[in-house]
């Protein structure tokens, strides 16, 4: 039983470490496309072949620098080698988060709502 609880908790710990790393070397990608990124969440598949990078991005286009990303996945992934201890590093997708997004939107109708609470 220790053993399977043990695996989820590792699943995270790696997951977490990948996505503190892949942060810190995205600032070293000169590609333009890629603007002012936030890694927002990192999910890594059972077998950690796979992980899936979710970003946000605060200034430049979300379409274009998730390309860039993608494109750089290689390089990225080469970078988390020298720096993970695992046996096998995931090979990384970058997925354009709309959280963010859609959460000032939400905002924005609630501010709408409640000023038009207000003239009433």
């Amino acid at each position: 039983m220790r053993h399977k609880r043990s695996i989820p908790n590792r699943s995270f710990r790696v997951a977490d470490q990948i996505q503190r790393d892949v942060s810190e070397l995205i600032r070293e990608l000169k590609d333009p496309r890629i603007g002012m990124v936030t890694i927002n969440a990192v999910e890594v598949s059972p077998d950690y072949a796979h992980a899936k990078v979710y970003f946000s991005v605060l200034v430049g286009d979300p379409q274009q620098c998730e390309e860039g990303l993608n494109e750089a996945a290689g390089f990225l992934r080469n970078g988390l080698f020298k720096r993970l201890q695992i046996h096998t590093v995931p090979t990384l997708h970058f997925v354009f988060d709309r959280t963010t997004e859609r959460a000032a939107d939400l905002n924005a109708l609630i501010a709408r709502a409640n000023a038009e609470r207000a003239k009433d």
